[in-house]
C-alpha cells in the first residue's frame, strides 16, 4: 500500500507541473513582445500654399533680329560673338567704307561748287534789283539774274540732302546694338558682302527670359498677372518670376493657353529650356504630418495609427502638397489621430508597440519637429 500511495503522489505531482506550465505559456502568448519601440505625432492643422503646377518653355522675352542697312559692301570686322553682352549703341560689326567715304568727299565738293555759285548768282540778283529803277538793263535780264539766285539755291539745297544721304549710309557701315542684351546668334562674317536687309546677329533684349507655360482652359481662370511663380529648370534650381500676361487666346487642338512668366533672376535658365514651374494661389486650411511618418506601399500612402492598446493599424491617407520636411493629409486621417512618427516600413498592421516620448532635442527645436528613428524593442 505504501509503494501504491507514492506512485499516485508522484503522478499527481507531475501533473500538477505540466499544468502549471501550460498555464505560463498560455499567459505569455496572451501578453505578446511589443515589435518596435516608436515615437508618435498627430496632424498639424494650419494655412497650407495652394499651387498649380504646370510646364513648358523658356523663351526671350524679346529677341531682336539685327541686320544691315544698306548693301553691296564687304564686312570688314566683327566685334562680338554668341553670348557676349553688349549696350545700347555698340559697334557689333563694321563694312569697309572706303567706297561711301569716297562718295562723301565729292558731295562736299561740289556742294562747295554749289555755295559759290549761289553767292555769285545773290550778288548778280542784288545788283539787278538796285538797276531796275534806272531802267539800266532790261526786265528780261533781271528775271534771268532772279531766276539763276533761285536756281542756284535750289541745287545747294539739294546737294545739302544728298551730303546728308552720305553721312548717314557712311553710319549705316557701322552695325550698332539696338538694346542692352546678350547675343544669341550670329551669322556674321568678315570678308561677306551682306545685302539690305540681312540678319547678322540676334539679340535677347535686357538679357529678359520668361516662362510660357501650358494651362488647361480649366485654370487659366484661376492665373491673375502679378501672381508670384516658382520655375524649376532642368538642374532643379529653382528660379522666381511673376505672371506677366495671360493668353488671351486657347489652342483649339490642346485646349490649352499660354501663361507668360517674367523670370526676375535668370539663374542658369536657357532659351529653348523646358522647366517645370508652380503658380502660388493663395493659402488654405491644411493637415500636414512629416513625411518620415508616410509610407509608400504598392502606389499607395499609408500611416500607422496606434490605439489605445498600442496596437497599430495600417491607414490609407491621401496626400497633397509637400512643403520641406512635411506632407499635407487630404483625407484618411482625422485630427486627434495617434500615428508612428517614423520607421513605418518595420512595421505590420496589428503590431504591438512601445510608445516612448520623442527626444527632448528635437521636441524643443525651432519649426516642425523631427521624431526620432524607430528602434527594436529589447
Amino acid at each position: 500500500m505504501g509503494m501504491l500511495a507514492a506512485a499516485v503522489a508522484a503522478v499527481l505531482a507531475a501533473s500538477t507541473v505540466w499544468v502549471q506550465a501550460a498555464d505560463d505559456k498560455a499567459k505569455t502568448a496572451a501578453a505578446p513582445k511589443a515589435a518596435l519601440t516608436v515615437t508618435t505625432t498627430s496632424p498639424e492643422s494650419g494655412d497650407w500654399p495652394q499651387t498649380l503646377p504646370a510646364t513648358g518653355n523658356i523663351a526671350a522675352w524679346q529677341e531682336a533680329i539685327i541686320g544691315s542697312e544698306i548693301g553691296g559692301l564687304r564686312l570688314a570686322e566683327v566685334r562680338v560673338n554668341v553670348g557676349d553682352r553688349v549696350k545700347r549703341g555698340q559697334v557689333l560689326a563694321r563694312m569697309q567704307s572706303d567706297t561711301v567715304n569716297a562718295e562723301l568727299a565729292q558731295t562736299r565738293a561740289t556742294l562747295a561748287e554749289a555755295e559759290a555759285n549761289v553767292a555769285e548768282a545773290q550778288a548778280n540778283a542784288e545788283r539787278a534789283r538796285q538797276l531796275q529803277a534806272t531802267g539800266a538793263i532790261s526786265a528780261q535780264q533781271i528775271n534771268q539774274y532772279l531766276t539763276a539766285e533761285q536756281t542756284a539755291r535750289a541745287r545747294a539745297q539739294a546737294l545739302k540732302a544728298r551730303l546728308q544721304a552720305d553721312q548717314l549710309r557712311l553710319s549705316q557701315t557701322q552695325v550698332l546694338a539696338p538694346d542692352d542684351g546678350v547675343i544669341s546668334a550670329r551669322v556674321a562674317s568678315v570678308g561677306s558682302v551682306v545685302q539690305p536687309g540681312q540678319e547678322l546677329f540676334r539679340l535677347i533684349r535686357q538679357q529678359r527670359l520668361e516662362w510660357r507655360a501650358e494651362v488647361t482652359a480649366a485654370d487659366l481662370a484661376r492665373i491673375r498677372p502679378g501672381m508670384a511663380v516658382t520655375v524649376t529648370t532642368a538642374s532643379g534650381a529653382a528660379v522666381p518670376g511673376k505672371v506677366r500676361m495671360v493668353a488671351p487666346t486657347v489652342d483649339a487642338q490642346t485646349r490649352n493657353g499660354l501663361v507668360y512668366v517674367d523670370l526676375q533672376a535668370a539663374g542658369d535658365a536657357k532659351a529653348g529650356m523646358f522647366a517645370r514651374g508652380e503658380f502660388e494661389l493663395g493659402k488654405a486650411h491644411g493637415v500636414t504630418l512629416p513625411q518620415s511618418a508616410v509610407l509608400v506601399r504598392e502606389g499607395f500612402a499609408y500611416v500607422f495609427r496606434v490605439g489605445p492598446d498600442n496596437k497599430v493599424a495600417q491607414t490609407k491617407v491621401s496626400l497633397g502638397k509637400r512643403v520641406g520636411d512635411r506632407v499635407e493629409v487630404t483625407a484618411g486621417l482625422d485630427a486627434a489621430a495617434r500615428v508612428v512618427a517614423s520607421g513605418a516600413g518595420f512595421l505590420s498592421d496589428g503590431d504591438t508597440v512601445r510608445v516612448v516620448a520623442a527626444p527632448a532635442a528635437a521636441a524643443s527645436g525651432g519649426g516642425a519637429s523631427r521624431p526620432a528613428a524607430a528602434a527594436p524593442a529589447k
